[in-house]
């Protein structure tokens, strides 16, 4: 029930009408469930119509569909409780409405049509209130005018009955004292790690009954995935490209195509600001040559800023009859005046692109792996006819695979796989889906190539005989026995800790930090060495593990002090700001939730399932 009294003034006073419009807006209408059925149900007098409950469900159920990507039966959505959180949240509506109506609380004309008119779907193209555009709207979402204007009327009054509410919930002070002492607290830490080169002993070398110990205790680790077993015939580009065909030729025209990637002329950054006549462009000249003025108080002098003066990267080309001076120039400078296509300018320079070449020769290796590439895809896009034809008439993949060029292949597919063929998306789609009754088919990858697959067998998940994982077993036995002997270590030295040393005195690289914060970060330590700083005691030792490479590093580590929030500190201003918002409006939410259950308990609640019923059997 919570969920339908809480929420910020903001956000509850847009909810029903908004939420009415978007929903009518997207296609949602109610449908006709007959004159006899008019609501689900009531709260003291304020009737909940069909209407309204039928939009609120769909709209939550499109959200909860958009959300999931998962087309949802109203079966189904009954089954999440979605039906019953709206229904909640309307009964909820209805009992501050009702509320408002017996304290005589009710938005005026003046209040209704205001918000009305702001809303953008009611406006025209001059941005003002178009009636027609008002009607065709609430037609669309099958409302009357009546119906959606005395649904804003109630939404206005059930807010301010809810801003009543929510004004005198403040953030008491205690718990925002405890919060912030919780929340901003400090504390200095100093640790020390202990990794497999701080063994105090050699492993030696495992028994054989020690590793098949490890072997039989960790099954998961030697335990191949399930698999299926698929035959395919594979034809990339790749594998049609001749480098013999190519033509010098046709290179050389895919050249000229392209100057433009290869040549670039010399360009320059510019600035251009136009005048109105030649008088006032060479007035303008006269005081920069005599340093009355710079390029930039000209600009501002025109009203302008020198955003609108940029033109960017230009070619000389592109700058007309003015093109030759400014061209002219051997370093950044200003020109002028000249005659651009605006009329008497000053352009100036800031800047010198010069020009690159890509010789044919230079370029000939890239061009004709582009040529070979796309003439290979060409050619085996023109032959994918023929190849369809032929799985159609009854070839099988083996003899598919005699056709030029292709590829036969078997593979132990399982999705991890990331080589060959088996690294295609397309691949990878088509193997999950495939099962033993499909009939092979050409399939096309992405970068042009093709291919088609058969499903042999399938193989559920396999324990690995110990021998043909003997390395794998005997790297885990290692790895699990470091990270005991380091536990034991570091057990050990928590117990000359208890017995009165200090971390200093255990021979060990001591890490410190200072005013470590709760929701901080400490550089390669494990992820729960902070939080477990947090919950131990003063100067008690504690400890934490991480894998790095493969082996357990141990980290024993202490807190050596507890800071208390700096009051001064500008930061903690923001974290109590924050603190303080948020319990506040946490208390008012249960303070709104507690008011509207009083006022349901008082009037009373009557559901109607029938109605509820007619409305779900009308969702499909």
């Amino acid at each position: 029930m919570a969920g339908g009294a809480k929420g910020s003034v903001s956000k509850l006073f847009g909810g029903g009408l908004l939420l009415l419009l978007v929903v009518g807006l997207a296609g949602f209408g109610t449908a006709n469930f007959g004159g006899s059925i008019s609501s689900v149900g009531k709260v003291g007098d304020t009737e909940i119509a069909v209407s309204r409950y039928s939009r609120e469900l769909t709209r939550e159920l499109a959200a909860f569909e958009a959300q999931t990507n998962v087309r949802f039966t109203m079966e189904q959505a009954r089954q999440f409780g979605i039906d019953r959180n709206v229904l909640d949240r309307l009964v909820n509506q209805a009992a501050l409405e009702d509320e408002a109506q017996r304290a005589g609380i009710s938005a005026g004309d003046a209040s209704v049509r205001d918000q009305i008119v702001a809303i953008p779907n009611f406006q025209g193209l001059d941005g003002k209130f178009d009636a027609d555009a008002y009607r065709a709207t609430l037609r669309q979402a099958n409302l009357t005018v009546n119906e959606f204007e005395g649904q804003i009327r109630a939404d206005l009054s059930r807010n301010l009955i809810q801003a009543a509410v929510l004004a005198g919930a403040t953030a008491p002070q205690a718990q925002t004292d405890l919060l912030m002492a919780w929340v901003g607290e400090q504390r200095d830490l100093a640790w020390i790690a202990l990794g497999p080169n701080d063994l105090t002993e050699s492993l030696g070398e495992p028994s054989e009954a020690d590793l098949t110990a490890y072997y039989e205790a960790h099954p998961e680790d030697f335990t191949l995935p399930a698999a299926k077993n698929i035959t395919y015939a594979w034809l990339s580009p790749e594998m049609v490209m001749d480098i013999d065909a190519v033509d010098d030729l046709a290179l050389r025209a895919l050249y000229e195509e392209r100057i433009a990637d290869y040549v670039t002329p010399e360009r320059r950054l510019v600035e251009r600001l136009v005048f109105g006549t030649e008088e006032e462009a060479a007035a303008a000249r006269a005081q920069l040559d005599s340093g009355e003025a710079s390029f930039e108080t000209l600009v501002e002098g025109r009203g302008l800023s020198l955003a609108d003066t940029d033109m960017g990267d230009v070619a000389q080309t592109d700058l007309g009859a003015a093109g030759a001076d400014v061209f002219a120039l051997d370093g950044p400078g200003i020109v002028g005046p000249v005659q651009s296509d605006l009329g008497p300018a000053l352009i100036r320079v800031n800047a010198i692109l010069a020009a690159s070449e890509v010789t044919y020769e230079e370029a000939r290796e890239e061009l004709a792996d582009e040529y070979m590439a796309d003439a290979a895809r060409r050619d085996i896009e023109a032959r994918i006819d023929a190849l369809d034809d032929l799985l159609a008439s009854g070839a099988t993949i083996e003899e598919l695979a005699k056709e030029p060029q292709f590829e036969l292949g078997t593979l132990r597919w399982t999705p991890g796989m990331s080589e060959g063929v088996a690294a295609n998306e397309e691949f990878l789609e088509e193997a999950q889906a495939v099962t033993v009754d499909d009939f092979p088919e050409i399939i096309t990858l992405f970068d042009g190539g093709i291919f088609a697959l058969r499903l042999d067998s399938e193989e559920g998940p396999a324990l690995q005989p110990q021998a043909d994982v003997q390395v794998a077993v005997i790297q885990g036995w290692e790895a699990s026995e470091t990270a005991k002997r380091l536990q034991e270590q570091a057990d050990a030295l928590v117990a000359r800790l208890a017995a009165g040393e200090t971390i200093d005195d255990l021979g060990y690289e001591v890490t410190r930090v200072e005013d470590a914060q709760r929701t901080g970060f400490l550089d390669g330590t494990p992820r729960d060495l902070l939080s477990d700083a947090f919950a131990a005691d003063l100067a008690t030792p504690f400890l934490a593990s991480e894998e790095i490479d493969g082996f357990a590093t141990v980290f024993l580590a202490t807190v050596e002090a507890i800071n208390a929030p700096d009051p001064d500190a500008p930061e903690n201003d923001r974290i109590r700001a924050s603190i303080e918002n948020q319990t506040a409006q946490s208390f008012g939410q249960d303070v709104l939730e507690a008011f509207t259950g009083a006022i349901r308990a008082e009037v009373g609640i009557e559901i109607r399932q029938a109605a509820i019923n007619a409305v779900h059997a009308n969702i499909p």
